[in-house]
């Protein structure tokens, strides 16, 4: 007998599968590998399955379905390997914060580029937001730079409940994906949706203001009316993977808008002349942080390529 389901929690030995309303756990089939994919992780939260019983009795997944997107890193640092956080989602949320930790800008950038190369719709969630009430030039700047941008960023505080309306909204009737670095309030932000969820959480690591990790495994949770969220481990670093140099400005919106004035049809927006993406970054129209992302990697992710 073979049934058929989607992945809710994935810990790389056993998988848990939601079928026909009831959750079963599974192992992998030893032979189970995707075509053409070198993941570190052959089955991931989100992924539809067929699952077996075997001889024994227990149920094993024998085949995935084809994914129609999904969310991939780069296992680790020199590695060409890649590690999917999760597939067949409707939406990405990145969890970040300026304060207590500061996420960096370039892991947001790198984020949001898997994102627009996978094409799952992202939108930024601001947190903490109580504790930059003496800081509103850094909100308003940040703002600034990813709104231009095209993407939606959203003020909100778990322990206040601002915010939490706006991302409720998003989250009805979909499968999202919500990620971010440790520490930034992820499994408080889900637990304060919704209170009947057995998120755990942690503090912040006062010697290195540095999150602790609250969530061991991936894990699907129903939400609202037919809608899921994924939550993931916290994650340090976003190496981009299956990315091309040539392609990699393709996924910065605000670069895709301006690029088509440039004099060159295959200007790198490096160094040409009549570059109509310098000169807008010039002018503020683009961020110079976004830009400096999209330079540090170009230049930080040509020794993977090695």
């Amino acid at each position: 007998m073979i049934n058929e389901g989607v992945v809710v929690r994935a810990t790389g030995s056993w998988y848990e599968v939601l079928c026909d309303g009831q959750r079963i756990n599974c192992r992998i089939r030893g032979k189970l590998r995707l075509k053409g994919v070198r993941s570190t992780n052959p089955v991931v939260v989100g992924d539809i399955v067929k699952c077996e019983s075997d001889a024994n009795g227990e149920w094993v997944i024998c085949d995935i379905l084809p994914r129609r997107n999904y969310i991939i890193r780069r296992a680790s640092n020199l590695s060409k390997e890649s590690h999917i956080i999760a597939a067949n989602i409707d939406r990405a949320m990145i969890v970040v914060t300026l304060i207590e930790p500061v996420t960096a800008l370039e892991f947001i950038d790198r984020f949001l580029i898997t994102c627009e190369a996978y094409k799952v719709p992202a939108t930024i969630l601001l947190a903490k937001i109580d504790l930059l009430a003496e800081a509103p030039e850094a909100v308003e700047a940040f703002h600034q730079t990813y709104q231009s941008a095209g993407y939606e960023v959203i003020d909100i505080s778990a322990t206040e409940g601002i915010g939490l309306e706006r991302v409720k909204e998003l989250l009805e009737g979909n499968v999202t994906l919500i990620s971010g670095n440790s520490g930034v309030g992820k499994s408080t932000l889900v637990g304060k949706i919704d209170p009947t969820l057995d998120i755990r959480t942690g503090e912040i690591s006062e010697s290195f203001h540095k999150g602790k990790h609250t969530t061991t495994f991936s894990t699907m949770y129903p939400i609202g009316n037919n809608g899921f969220i994924i939550d993931t481990p916290g994650i340090k670093g976003f190496g981009l993977i299956e990315i091309d140099d040539k392609e990699l400005w393709h996924y910065f919106p605000e670069m895709i808008a301006t690029a088509g004035e440039c004099r060159f049809y295959n200007c790198t927006h490096t160094h040409e002349p009549g570059c109509a993406v310098t000169e807008a970054v010039k002018e503020g129209k683009i961020a110079f942080s976004r830009y400096e992302s999209y330079l540090k990697i170009l230049d930080d992710d040509d020794k993977y390529r090695k």
